[in-house]
């Protein structure tokens, strides 16, 4: 008996140690690749998932509770790379829950969920490994749980769920991951600025099939993009909407011109 793709997403979203949740997803992601994994018109409506399976540490705290690190401290620059792997985590989560959550889709939109899903995890698995070389793991670092509270608010809509957690939370690593990466690497860290390479380039696709899914729901919902966008920024993004942009990935993720200046306008 075939197995059904919103049960092994959900297996995914239930896995509770970062070993078991990479394991799963690698595993899933290739049954889906081999056409093993099917997508059952007659599913029944997703569970609510009120928090995916997380290992007991990192303890999740209030984002101010977080200290400031520079990058000028091993301390430092550790706290970065285990921020940046609970981002890939957390990305792991929400991409399966993209897959499990919203139904009568086309087969292109789990595809692409999927094929983010593999992605975020073999980018936490580099970041892991990266901080083993440093004496520490993940865990060793307290973290904050903003990235799946938006994709609770957005679990009833995948419209504004593609607008806001793609094209907004994730999107945030086009404009600052550059910078960090030119950081790193004048600090002779060029191992932690490889993997920061890879990352983006993968990011810039993700963020475009956000996109990409933003705007076939705007289509079949018969709106505006531009104003659907603006509308789901002044309602959800205010307090997460930081610049400067970085124009020229944003663009290469699907953003428009129209686009780029509402984030602009909100964020100033």
């Amino acid at each position: 008996m075939q197995r059904s793709l919103f049960d092994a997403a959900r297996a995914c979203l239930d896995a509770a140690t970062p070993e078991a949740k990479v394991e799963a997803t690698i595993a899933a992601a290739k049954a889906f690749a081999r056409g093993e994994l099917t997508i059952p018109e007659d599913a029944p409506p997703p569970q609510p998932i009120a928090m995916p399976g997380r290992p007991e540490r990192p303890l999740l705290v209030h984002p101010r509770d977080l200290p400031k690190r520079g990058f000028g401290t091993i301390e430092g620059r550790t706290a970065f790379i285990h921020a940046v792997a609970h981002i890939e985590f957390n990305a792991i989560d929400l991409a399966w829950d993209a897959a499990y959550r919203f139904r009568g889709m086309p087969d292109e939109f789990y595809a692409d969920w999927v094929n983010v899903a593999h992605d975020e995890a073999r980018h936490f698995v580099m970041l892991r490994e990266r901080l083993c070389e440093f004496g520490r793991d993940y865990g060793d670092f307290d973290a904050h749980n903003g990235l799946w509270e938006m994709a609770e608010k957005t679990a009833h809509d995948g419209l504004a769920r593609m607008a806001l957690v793609p094209r907004v939370l994730e999107a945030r690593g086009l404009d600052v991951t550059p910078g960090m990466i030119t950081k790193l690497r004048s600090l002779g860290d060029d191992g932690t600025a490889d993997i920061l390479e890879v990352i983006l380039l993968d990011e810039v696709a993700h963020v475009a099939a956000g996109s990409r899914w933003f705007r076939w729901y705007c289509e079949r919902e018969g709106v505006d993009p531009l104003s659907r966008f603006r509308e789901l920024l002044a309602e959800y993004a205010r307090a997460v909407l930081y610049g400067p942009f970085n124009h020229s990935a944003r663009s290469a993720a699907g953003f428009d011109d129209d686009e780029l200046a509402a984030l602009e306008k909100l964020a100033g």
